[in-house]
C-alpha cells in the first residue's frame, strides 16, 4: 500500500511522526520544514497522486484541516475527509468510502493521529446504500 502524504507548515511535524511511526510506504508531497507555506498546494499535490493511481490513499494535515481538505475535495473523485477522532475516521471509509484522511494538526495528539491513520488505511468501504450517495458527490458540475 503507498499512501501519498501532504502538510503545510501547522501539520508538518505530525506529518514526520505519522511517516516515522507506521510502516507504510509513503509519498511525501511536501511540506518539507516549518517555514510558512500554502495548505490548498499540498491539498492538490496529494489530491493528484491518488488520482494519477502513484498513491492508495491519501493524508492531509493543516491546523484546523479545513483549508487543506477544501482544496483537496475540489478534485473530481476526490473524498476527503476532516477526522478528530477514530469513530469518525472508520465511518468516513465505510459509509463515505473517503479516500484522504485529513488532520487537524492543532487539535489532535500524536497517538491518536496514529490511531486514526491505522483505521483509516484498514476499514472497508459498505457499500450497500452508501453506494448511491457516494455517487452523488461527483456533480460534474
Amino acid at each position: 500500500m503507498i499512501v501519498a502524504i501532504g502538510s503545510d507548515h501547522a501539520g508538518f511535524e505530525l506529518k514526520e511522526v505519522i511517516k516515522q511511526s507506521l510502516g507504510y510506504s509513503f509519498v511525501d508531497k511536501g511540506c518539507y520544514s516549518k517555514e510558512r507555506v500554502d495548505y490548498a498546494d499540498f491539498g492538490h499535490a496529494v489530491s493528484t497522486a491518488l488520482l494519477s493511481k502513484e498513491a492508495d490513499f491519501g493524508i492531509l494535515l493543516c491546523g484546523s484541516g479545513n483549508g487543506i481538505g477544501m482544496a483537496a475535495n475540489k478534485h473530481k473523485g476526490i473524498r476527503a475527509a476532516i477526522c478528530w477522532n477514530k469513530e469518525v475516521a472508520a465511518l468516513a471509509r465505510q459509509h463515505n468510502n473517503a479516500n484522504i484522511l485529513v488532520l487537524p494538526a492543532r487539535f489532535i495528539d500524536n497517538e491518536l493521529a496514529i490511531e486514526m491513520v491505522q483505521l483509516f488505511v484498514n476499514e472497508q468501504f459498505e457499500a450497500g446504500r452508501h453506494l448511491e450517495r457516494i455517487k452523488k458527490i461527483d456533480l460534474g458540475i
